[in-house]
């Protein structure tokens, strides 16, 4: 197959050849262009941390294949073609649940291959309010490798990313045991002092976990957690821009401290995403969908997960921190490919990669066309 438009990274027109893979990325001549200008290609989003969408809770052992199944087509219409479901603090036995249900649907779906693997946030997180956000504080527990191992058992070697605070004494064993299987350990939910955040990059920590967002609400003006994270270059950041987690001001000001080449656009989307305001699951716990697009803990006002779509990510990023179209795009392709170690994902829109494929256009936001998943056409 051949698509054309613009190179998203480069501005450039070019032509596209694919099958499974990208065969090809040749300069279309000026003659021969596409007349639509504001047609665009990029490798296929990746979104490393979803909980749910279209009404769907990741989050519930007893979630029916046909339900996860809309979910991804769902996240498939937004230009994510890799994903992690991501399944949060809860009791043993539900959280196996959880994670042996979605490996069953990576690997009976039509399109379960779009599960990349799956991220685990939690348990072993800050048991304090603020640090812990929306994660039910019976079920805070410290790193265990059995439980790892379970983990891993469950989903045929499927976790990939897993967050977790340094503040636990077994912390750092934890990282360095975790990371030599190859899985991604990054620091969140946390209050952990800059000694142990240090240590748990020495360790092998390469991520923080929605930087600027599950924190305490009032912190030291320094040192805190959050300017330790941020001066840490051995460290990428993941974030989530929906105008609503972070402002612009702190948003812009820690791009510059990652730099775009460490940053990464994560939605962290929860079941009401996608979905009409009301009330839905988030695990054993029930979340709102306001009016006005916050997710938050039935009957509170705090945060509990988003209702981000990956594109609307990619247009805020924009329009909040005054980045170009090819940085964004960085921030929701190649980034979060490399710091999970994606296959066939890391280097862009070039030959050899897969041939995960979003064309786009990019006025008034970004408005997705077309999607291909290993060559294939899914949206």
């Amino acid at each position: 197959m051949i698509c054309s438009g613009r190179n998203a990274a480069t501005g450039d027109f070019v032509a596209v050849e694919f099958d499974e893979i990208i065969r090809s990325v040749s300069a279309v001549a000026p003659s021969t262009a596409p007349s639509k200008a504001d047609r665009w290609i990029a490798p296929g989003f990746v979104d490393i941390q979803v909980n749910g969408f279209a009404g769907v809770d990741f989050n519930r052992p007893d979630t029916p294949q046909t339900e996860i199944r809309r979910a991804l087509d769902m996240i498939l219409s937004t230009g994510v073609t890799r994903c992690l479901p991501t399944v949060i603090t809860g009791p043993p036995e539900d959280m196996i649940g959880c994670l042996r249900n979605l490996a069953r649907a990576r690997r009976e779906l039509p399109m379960g291959r779009a599960m990349a693997g799956f991220h685990v946030e939690g348990p072993h997180i800050a048991a304090e309010d603020g640090p812990r956000g929306a994660h039910p504080l019976k079920s805070v527990r410290p790193p265990d490798l059995d439980e790892y191992r379970r983990w891993q058992d469950a989903t045929d070697n499927g976790i990939r990313l897993i967050t977790l605070s340094p503040h636990w004494p077994g912390a750092p064993a934890y990282i360095e045991a975790i990371t030599r299987d190859g899985v991604t350990a990054s620091i969140g939910h946390t209050g952990a002092s800059a000694e142990q955040i240090g240590e748990a990059v020495d360790a092998g920590a390469t991520l923080s976990t929605h930087i600027g967002n599950a924190g305490h609400a009032v912190l030291p003006k320094h040192p805190n957690y959050i300017w330790d994270q941020l001066a840490e270059d051995r460290i990428s950041a993941s974030f989530i821009v929906d105008g609503i987690h972070l402002g612009a001001a702190f948003l812009r000001a820690a791009l510059r401290a990652k730099t775009v080449q460490r940053a990464v656009l994560v939605t962290d989307a929860s079941a009401p995403a996608g979905a009409a305001p009301g009330r839905y699951w988030l695990g054993e716990q029930e979340a709102d969908l306001t009016p006005d697009g916050r997710v938050v803990m039935a009957g509170t006002d705090r945060l509990a997960g988003s209702a981000l779509k990956m594109k609307d990510a990619v247009a805020n990023v924009i329009r909040m921190a005054g980045v170009g179209l090819r940085d964004a795009v960085e921030m929701a392709t190649v980034n979060p490919a490399r710091v999970i170690h994606l296959e066939g994902r890391s280097n862009g829109l070039v030959a050899g990669e897969r041939a995960d494929l979003v064309v786009f256009s990019a006025r008034n936001g970004i408005t997705v066309e077309e999607v291909y998943l290993d060559g294939e056409r899914a949206v």
